[in-house]
């Protein structure tokens, strides 16, 4: 079981590799270093491997993928996930990395927007992106996030060990965020320098298509993560409707005492009837959510357990070949 595993999930960052592997070996000298390539073309894995780094590999394309494989395979203290693009700074990693060994946190975030991104990237559609979906996630949630998207997170082993992962590509990170701040786990923020990828360099997210998983993601876990406020919303909007097109109805026929207008009867009543619907079903998903909370802290406390066991079993193995060796320096000495 290794103290500290810093996860660099790459495709095609031949340019970058090198460095960004010889930068956090310099940061972290304690820590291993692991690459997960995702299919590139380009000779990164070579790279990687004679920087020093652990090379392993995932076959299915998407960085959600690769964090599946990455955090099925490694036990670690603490983990530490950054991009391979040269854009983070090594420099960040013990803060970080103290933070979650020291100081209880789950997920210690990269946080890029508070201060260089906005300058440091050229990409205004992706300034706004993170913009809006920072504001729309800490607004759902009622929680202050700094950096949403950032691909620079440590991480503890509870968290890492009870996070199911649902996401196949770049909106991996919002699942992370969104994972978070649902389970009520420790989070904490770290500013860093972000520096926009080296010349030669090219970004593997898309802005158009990403970006509209990406909200696509964030709805459907709002969806699955406050299911009361998501249908309750859906029945106010059909409550509102169905109720305005049933008031000229109700003032003709006080009126009149006919309903000439049955239709609209009709549908105004189906839509008070949607409303209760989807209330209801929220309310019910709403009491399943939170029986899965429950049970998510009996498995939180069995991921603790599992991580004392394996640090235990750790330490008697080292302890035990530290005995082997010092009994053959004894017996070499003898000779």
């Amino acid at each position: 079981m290794d103290k500290i595993a810093v996860l660099i999930p790459c495709y095609n960052e031949a340019v970058t590799i090198k460095k960004v592997v010889k930068d956090w070996q310099s940061a972290l000298p304690e820590a291993v270093i692991y690459v997960y390539d995702n299919n590139s073309t380009d000779r990164t894995d070579e790279i990687a491997r004679a920087a020093g780094a652990v090379v392993r590999y995932e076959g299915r394309q998407g960085k959600g993928n690769v964090i599946r494989r990455m955090f099925r395979e490694i036990d670690a203290d603490c983990y530490v996930m950054v991009d391979g693009d040269d854009t983070y700074p090594a420099e960040a990693g013990p803060e970080m990395v103290r933070d979650v060994l020291e100081g209880g946190a789950d997920m210690v975030v990269g946080d890029r927007l508070s201060s260089t991104y906005f300058t440091e990237n050229k990409r205004p559609f992706h300034n706004f992106g993170n913009s809006f979906t920072r504001g729309v996630i800490n607004r759902m949630f009622d929680s202050d996030i700094k950096d949403i998207m950032t691909g620079l997170r440590a991480f503890s082993y509870e968290f890492v060990k009870t996070y199911p992962v649902l996401s196949k590509g770049f909106e991996i990170e919002t699942e992370m965020t969104i994972h978070a701040l649902d389970r009520n786990m420790a989070i904490k923020n770290v500013v860093i320098e972000y520096r926009d990828r080296p010349e030669g360099s090219s970004s593997k997210l898309n802005t158009v298509s990403d970006g509209l998983r990406v909200i696509k993601t964030m709805f459907a876990l709002y969806k699955n993560y406050k299911p009361a406020q998501f249908f309750g919303l859906i029945g106010l909007i059909l409550a509102v409707v169905g109720t305005c097109m049933f008031i000229p109805v109700l003032r003709e026929f006080v009126v009149t005492r006919l309903v000439a207008r049955f239709p609209t009867l009709i549908v105004s009543g189906f839509m008070i009837l949607a409303a209760i619907i989807s209330f209801f079903t929220g309310l019910m998903l709403q009491t399943m959510i939170q029986k899965d909370r429950m049970a998510f802290e009996f498995r939180l406390q069995m991921a603790r357990d599992m991580h004392l066991l394996k640090r235990r079993r750790a330490h008697a193995v080292q302890h035990r070949r530290s005995k082997e060796s010092a009994a053959q320096g004894g017996r070499t000495y003898e000779a």
